[in-house]
C-alpha cells in the first residue's frame, strides 16, 4: 500500500494511503452521511464525476455482497475513506471494499480527516480533487465536462414483464431499486435511454413514465426539455431527483448548485398538505430555485426541513408529481415508498380505462 494525497484546487492536502485502482484521478469531491449502504453509493450512477468522502468513519466492515450493486460498474471518480475494515464479517459478503473498487477501476484514499475534509468542503463549497501519489503543485484542469447522463445510461431498450401497468423508465442514470421497487408492484418495464424522444415513448403504449435521477447539471441536458415536457403532457409521469429538476426546468423552472449538495440518508423533509415529516435519502447537488416555479402550474408539495428548498411539485392540470429525494431508498429510510405505491395506483386505473375504450 503506498502513500498518496487529495490535493484540492483550493490549494488543501490530505495525506492517506491509497487503495482500489493504482491510477491517479480528478473528480468534484463530495460527502455523503448515511452510516450504512457504502455499496449501494459507489454503485449510484449519480455520483458519476464524483470522489466521494464517506462521513462515517469505518468503511468495509460488512463487506461486498452480491445484491446491493445500484448499476452495473460504479462510474464515481474516486473514495476517501477514515478508516477501511479488510476483514468483513458478513455471511453474504464475498469481496473486501478495497477489491471492489479495483476491479471498478477506481482509486480510493484511506486514513484521511476526513472530519477536517468535510469541514473544509462546508466552508470552501464542493470543489475539485485529485487522488494521487505526489503532491499537485499545478491543479490539472478538464478541457472539457463530460455528458456524465450519456456515459451512464442504457444505450438500448430493455423490457421486463409483469402483469401489471405498464411503465416506461427514462434511464438518466437510475438506480437498480427504482426498477426493483416498480417490478414489486407488478409493473411491467421498459427501461430506454434517455434522449428518447415523445414518439419512441408512445410506440411504446406505457400507461405511465418515471423519469429517473442521474449525474451533472441539469442544464446540460436542455436540449431534451421540450420532448420531457410532451412526455409528461401526455402520460402520468414522476420524476425522481435528476428527473425532478428536469420536468421543472421544462416547464420553465430554473435549476441553481447548492454549496456542498445533500447526500445521505437523513434528510428531513415535510410534506406539506399534512405537516408530516419525513426521513429520506438523497443525493443531488442541484435544486429547484424557489421564486421561478410558476404558482400557476405547480403546487410545492415537500420542502427541506433544514434549508427550505422545493423537495417535490405536482401540475395543477397534468397527472405529473416529482420528489427531489428518493422514495425507494436504498440505502435510507422507507418513509416515503408509499410516492411510487400511490403512482403505480394512479396509472393502473388510467391503463385500465384507457384499455376499456379500446
Amino acid at each position: 500500500m503506498e502513500h498518496g494525497y487529495l490535493t484540492l484546487e483550493t490549494g488543501e492536502v490530505f495525506e492517506g494511503v491509497l487503495i482500489g485502482a493504482n491510477n491517479e484521478s480528478l473528480g468534484e469531491v463530495v460527502f455523503n452521511t448515511s452510516m450504512t449502504g457504502y455499496q449501494e453509493i459507489i454503485t449510484d450512477p449519480s455520483y458519476a464525476g464524483q470522489i466521494i468522502t464517506f462521513c462515517y468513519p469505518i468503511i468495509g466492515n460488512y463487506g461486498i455482497n452480491a445484491l446491493d450493486d445500484e448499476s452495473i460498474s460504479p462510474a464515481l471518480a474516486g473514495v476517501v475513506i477514515g478508516d477501511l475494515c479488510e476483514t468483513p464479517s458478513h455471511y453474504q459478503s464475498f469481496q473486501k471494499f478495497s477489491e471492489k473498487l479495483k476491479q471498478a477501476g477506481v482509486p480510493g484514499i484511506v486514513n484521511v480527516d476526513t472530519r477536517l475534509l468535510v469541514k473544509t468542503i462546508r466552508s470552501r463549497g464542493t470543489v475539485k480533487g485529485y487522488i494521487s501519489k505526489k503532491i499537485e503543485e499545478s491543479f490539472p484542469l478538464e478541457e472539457k465536462t463530460p455528458l456524465w447522463v450519456d456515459q451512464v445510461s442504457t444505450k438500448k431498450v430493455q423490457f421486463f414483464k409483469n402483469n401489471g401497468p405498464h411503465v416506461v423508465l427514462m434511464d438518466f442514470g437510475y438506480k437498480k431499486s427504482i426498477l426493483t421497487a416498480l417490478l414489486a408492484e407488478n409493473c411491467a418495464v421498459t427501461v430506454v435511454p434517455y434522449n428518447t424522444p415523445f414518439e419512441k415513448i408512445k410506440s411504446l403504449e406505457p400507461d405511465g413514465v418515471l423519469i429517473s435521477n442521474g449525474p451533472g447539471d441539469p442544464m446540460s441536458l436542455q436540449k431534451w426539455f421540450p420532448e420531457i415536457k410532451k412526455i409528461s403532457q401526455n402520460y402520468p409521469t414522476l420524476g425522481i431527483c435528476l428527473g425532478h429538476q428536469l420536468i421543472a426546468l421544462a416547464y420553465g423552472a430554473k435549476t441553481e448548485k447548492l454549496a456542498y449538495g445533500h447526500r445521505g440518508g437523513n434528510h428531513p423533509v415535510k410534506e406539506l398538505m399534512t405537516g408530516k415529516v419525513k426521513i429520506t435519502a438523497q443525493n443531488h447537488g442541484y435544486v429547484v430555485v424557489d421564486n421561478s416555479i410558476d404558482e400557476k402550474v405547480f403546487n410545492v408539495t415537500y420542502r427541506n426541513v433544514n434549508d427550505k428548498s422545493i423537495e417535490g411539485l405536482t401540475h395543477k392540470n397534468y397527472q405529473i408529481q416529482t420528489v427531489q429525494f428518493h422514495p425507494e431508498a436504498h440505502p435510507g429510510p422507507s418513509d416515503t415508498t408509499y410516492i411510487l405505491t400511490e403512482f403505480v395506483s394512479k396509472i393502473a386505473s388510467v391503463g385500465e380505462t384507457r384499455y376499456a375504450i379500446k
